[in-house]
């Protein structure tokens, strides 16, 4: 459930206040539930058979998956940050006034990953469509997840500061 107070009682002053930007605030949790699950759906990589793994890796168009180690450590590992993070934006995504500043750094932090997974995608050589998918899906994630914080503060100007001042 989102809470976008602390938890009081409906009728307290600080829920009312709240309510001008409730859509918003619904709409940035709701955001991040989703970019957090289609992260979560990493956790498959993580679990799979290695024969998975190279099926995928040709069914890409990448070609045949060397067969190594540190290939499937990677392969894998990754796949556990991936989903390590779905975890993190989800739980973020139950009270966004409590961990506003948080999910602003990791908005931040996307557009700058973004940029840089574009880079390296780019310098490893991988396809046109998974260069032209991946860094700018993980920037616009971060575009969004700003724009829905413009949004909320634009209604409520004091969403953030009213929890400090409920301490």
């Amino acid at each position: 459930m989102v809470k976008l107070v602390n938890e009081k009682a409906p009728e307290d002053e600080s829920v009312r206040d709240c309510q001008s930007a409730r859509g918003p605030v619904l709409a940035l949790a709701w955001a991040l539930r989703v970019m957090g699950g289609i992260d979560l759906l990493s956790l498959l990589a993580v679990i799979m058979p290695r024969d998975w793994i190279a099926w995928w890796h040709a069914w890409t168009g990448l070609g045949e998956l060397p067969v190594s180690p540190i290939v499937f450590y990677l392969a894998r590992s990754a796949s556990a940050l991936y989903s390590l993070h779905g975890v993190l934006i989800i739980f973020l995504s139950t009270d966004v006034r409590r961990y506003w500043l948080v999910i602003r750094l990791l908005a931040w932090v996307a557009l700058v990953h973004g940029v840089l997974i574009f880079i390296i995608d780019w310098q490893a050589g991988l396809p046109l469509w998974w260069k032209l998918l991946e860094g700018p899906t993980f920037f616009m994630t971060g575009v969004i997840v700003l724009l829905l914080q413009v949004w909320i503060l634009k209604r409520d100007p004091q969403f953030v500061s009213k929890m400090y001042a409920d301490q």
